[in-house]
Parts: structure tokens; sequence; C-alpha cells
């Protein structure tokens, strides 16, 4: 198991993960991030639990989005190999989902 050292508002975090995976969480992270930086400049340094919950829920926002856009599509277009693209979208965004649950978790146990 890879162990990637991560910066998420300014705190150093080291995070377990799949080997080959290193460069995917250090893209994940930045993007968690660049978001909590943006909430940061918004509404102030409030605590890093209340900015996670915060920037989870944005970025939860952002998957609700992502498949409304892939229903309308479905619904637009109805064809099968659209419909199995979708799928395999669907599947991804499901999988970072549960990759964000999951660094969010070890966060919180940081």
């Amino acid at each position: 198991m890879a162990q990637v050292s991560v910066t998420i508002n300014n705190r150093k975090y080291d995070i377990a993960c799949d080997d080959g995976q290193e460069a995917h969480l250090a893209r994940l992270a930045a993007y968690v991030d660049k978001r909590i930086g943006e909430l940061v400049a918004a509404v102030g340094q409030i605590g890093d639990a209340r900015l996670l919950v915060m920037s989870s829920l944005l970025i939860a926002d952002e998957l609700s989005d992502a498949y409304a856009d892939m229903e309308a599509l479905r619904a637009a277009k109805g064809g099968t190999a659209i419909g199995e693209l979708e799928e395999r979208i669907g599947g991804t965004i499901d999988q970072l989902a549960d990759r964000l649950e999951h660094i969010a978790e070890r966060v919180e146990q940081a």
C-alpha cells in the first residue's frame, strides 16, 4: 500500500492509498484544497470540521449536477451506446465519491 503526503488548508496529511493511485489521490487532494481555499476566502477560517463539511456539500452538489446532466442527456439522446457510456461515467463518479468519503474520514481521524 502506498502513502501520499497531501496539503489541505495549509495542513499536511499522510494518506494511504492503493499502489498506482498516488497521482490520482494527489489530484483529488488538490481539488479539495482548492474548494476549501475558495470557502476560506468567502467565510474565513471557521475550523477544519466546518470547512470539511461545507466543502463536502459543495462537492456533493457538483456530483448531483453531474448526475442530473447525465439523466438529461439520457432523456434527450436515449441511445444504448450513450446509456452504456453514462453507466460507466456514473460508476466512475460513484468511485470518486467513495474515495472522497474515505479521504474525508481519514482527514477527520488525523
